[in-house]
């Protein structure tokens, strides 16, 4: 799926509205125009002393079963920063210690028939020593540190979304 269509004009219900370039609708017959906004998320790279990244493995829908950052969207009046607090603490029962940004790269993120167009903001982060991890089982199936030192193994890792793997490439190389 690559773009979002809509049947009927959600203002006053016409059925010629029009998808402009991907980037709106617009409403001829009462002028509604909606903008297909870039949705903003977040991910956290942390990596452990051996310097393997904490991944996790998605618990739903997108990409179930594959590896992801711990992180997510950004919610209505909050920074990347606070997303990220919030996003670590509630994925995997901690609160990072530091956050520092390193990339950004943009992502499309398909769920229930919706393209959602992001842009994927991410950030090194360390936890507290000695933190104990818990996982939040409705997102997370489970959490391990894997190697990724190498644009080999980067290429080899089940990566949910590419924003990730272009993120540990970027890593690599700078």
């Amino acid at each position: 799926m690559d773009s979002n269509d809509f049947n009927q004009c959600p203002k006053c219900g016409s059925r010629k509205i029009e998808n402009v370039l991907d980037r709106k609708w617009k409403c001829p017959d009462c002028g509604f125009t909606l903008y297909n906004n870039v949705a903003s998320a977040v991910g956290l790279v942390i990596v452990n002393g051996k310097g393997e990244v904490l991944l996790e493995t998605r618990a739903k829908d997108p990409r179930k079963g594959f590896l992801a950052f711990p992180g997510g969207f950004v919610d209505p009046d909050e920074s990347a920063e606070e997303a990220c607090v919030r996003e670590c603490r509630e994925e995997i029962g901690v609160e990072p210690d530091s956050l520092r940004y390193l990339c950004s790269f943009p992502n499309v993120y398909c769920y229930k028939d919706i393209v959602y167009k992001t842009c994927d903001l991410f950030f090194e982060a360390t936890l507290p020593e000695g933190a104990e991890l818990n996982i939040q089982k409705t997102e997370v199936e489970e959490i391990s540190f894997y190697p990724a030192d190498t644009l080999r193994k980067v290429e080899e890792l089940p990566l949910a979304f590419d924003s990730a793997r272009k993120t540990l490439s970027y890593r690599l190389s700078h």
